[in-house]
């Protein structure tokens, strides 16, 4: 499976935000940030703000911000938001010219097995992915002189020993 760019800078654009919440950030500042094209990221900050995970304000001084708590936008509904229009494989479009649609038994596995990916991520918050990260904070925040918090991670306890101690590293 691999995602779209556009997905991928959305993520990247709501992290941006988060770093810098309580800021109202502009869009050249987010393209710089996440290494996108200010073009590039238009589209993915309007569609952003049509799901309802931004506010924008139009105008001189305008820029967009977080229309609601990192705690509360899974990461599953913002992949949702971008890549379900967009069929995984053929026999999920209306177009399917597969010459075995009919008769095929995959479809409904992989349709479990995609859905199988969104769930996990619907665990996953936008606020797991900054939250006592540093070096995220560090690459990201608009004032760069900000002072780092003191915190531990909270790391799932369904992860293994080792991929526990790559996160704490």
């Amino acid at each position: 499976m691999r995602l779209t760019t556009r997905t991928n800078l959305a993520l990247r654009t709501l992290m941006f935000c988060a770093v810098n919440k309580d800021v109202l950030v502009r869009k050249q500042d987010a393209a710089a940030a996440v290494n996108a094209s200010e073009n590039h990221l238009a589209q993915v900050i309007n569609k952003l703000g049509q799901e309802g995970f931004i506010t924008t304000l139009r105008g001189r001084h305008g820029g967009f911000h977080l229309a609601r708590n990192p705690s509360s936008i899974s990461v599953g509904e913002v992949f949702r938001a971008f890549e379900s229009d967009l069929p995984f494989i053929e026999c999920f479009s209306d177009n399917n010219t597969c010459p075995l649609k009919d008769h095929c038994i995959m479809r409904p596995h992989l349709s479990r097995a995609v859905e199988a990916f969104y769930s996990a991520l619907d665990e996953l918050y936008l606020s797991e992915l900054v939250a006592c990260n540093a070096g995220l904070e560090a690459l990201l925040s608009i004032e760069a002189t900000r002072p780092s918090v003191s915190c531990r991670p909270n790391i799932p306890t369904n992860m293994g020993a080792d991929a526990r101690s790559e996160v704490i590293a």
